[in-house]
């Protein structure tokens, strides 16, 4: 009962946090707003969660699910429109995600001091609970891996829509009210969100889909829309629903950090982050001479994390948010590959 309970106030303040954050114009504030307030929670009052608390895994995926359902909805004809230029642009993704990894390898070695295994698996441009996964079992220290590739995504979902905003001199993303939700969805429709969301769990956990809790729900959505066989949105308030508990689930990953070890992540975090968004828009320059797409979109399309808000500020630009999630999905199943062949790699020699 105490967990139950905790888990209700948690998400109380974070609803508060998330309308908080709302009103001030933060990008991604339902995620953002309660990942900061369970977060200071997690590092600042420990002491007043009960003993052994985590937050409940299956309330998290059940979320990831309805994300899922959302992107995969957005998967229509028009966006094979431009699969003349997939060779290229996912060419470009494949080459960012190498050099992306290298790069953050070099700055979790050298600057952060941590260990290989710690930094090779730290410092992955995606696949964030496969890299936690294979890294626990490979012996990386779990503190440090967690912390890095959690900093990684809220730093990428923070500082491109707020940088792009400048750039452009207009908010964007949901920081200008944008959403690939409906707020005027009956009722009615619930029931088949439940359903699609059901059987893309069952089929991602069944495939063995990397990110499955998610991808499986987005090809249901996919396959649905495709086909023209059901057509069913999300409402808004599930949306919004959905971001405020995986913000509040994000935030607790930190409980028991020191302030000291958090502030030397989120420093290194920057370093590493900024040098792939560094290396996203030189991509992105050469790509758009190559195939006309706008340079923004396409430094959005090679941003190392944050598909739902990557794909709201590409509404924002007015271009096909699926587009851009299609390139986040390519980066995190490369990610993912590659990852579980070096890692059998790395067995083998050891």
């Amino acid at each position: 009962m105490p967990h139950i309970l905790t888990t209700l106030a948690l998400l109380a303040l974070s609803g508060l946090a998330g309308f908080a954050a709302q009103a001030i114009g933060t990008p991604l504030p339902f995620m953002l707003g309660p990942l900061a307030c369970s977060a200071l929670i997690a590092t600042a009052l420990p002491r007043h969660l009960p003993q052994g608390y985590r937050f409940p895994t299956w309330l998290r995926l059940v979320f990831i699910a309805i994300i899922g359902l959302m992107i995969g909805s957005q998967v229509t004809p028009a966006l094979f429109t431009e699969a003349h230029h997939y060779a290229l642009t996912l060419g470009a993704v494949t080459l960012f995600v190498g050099l992306a990894h290298g790069l953050g390898y070099a700055v979790f070695r050298t600057l952060g001091g941590y260990d290989s295994t710690t930094a090779f698996y730290a410092s992955t441009p995606g696949g964030l609970y496969e890299s936690i996964e294979m890294g626990e079992a490979a012996g990386a220290d779990m503190t440090r891996l967690m912390m890095q590739q959690f900093l990684r995504i809220i730093v990428v979902v923070t500082l491109l829509p707020l940088g792009l905003s400048l750039w452009l001199g207009a908010p964007v993303g949901s920081a200008a009210g944008q959403s690939l939700a409906r707020g005027d969805v009956p009722w009615s429709d619930l029931p088949l969100v439940a359903l699609a969301g059901l059987a893309g769990l069952a089929l991602g956990h069944a495939l063995r889909l990397p990110a499955g809790q998610m991808t499986g729900p987005m090809a249901v959505a996919a396959l649905l829309s495709l086909t023209g066989w059901l057509s069913f949105d999300i409402p808004q308030w599930l949306v919004n629903l959905a971001q405020m508990v995986l913000g509040t689930a994000l935030g607790m990953r930190f409980t028991g950090l020191s302030r000291g070890l958090l502030l030397r992540g989120a420093g290194l975090a920057l370093v590493s982050v900024g040098g792939m968004l560094a290396i996203g828009v030189g991509l992105a320059a050469l790509l758009q001479r190559m195939t006309n797409e706008p340079v923004d979109v396409l430094v959005i399309s090679l941003a190392p994390g944050g598909v739902t808000e990557m794909a709201l500020v590409a509404l924002s630009l007015q271009a096909n948010p699926a587009f851009v999630t299609l390139h986040h999905i390519y980066r995190i199943l490369l990610t993912v590959v590659a990852l579980g062949v070096i890692t059998r790699l790395r067995q083998r020699t050891e």
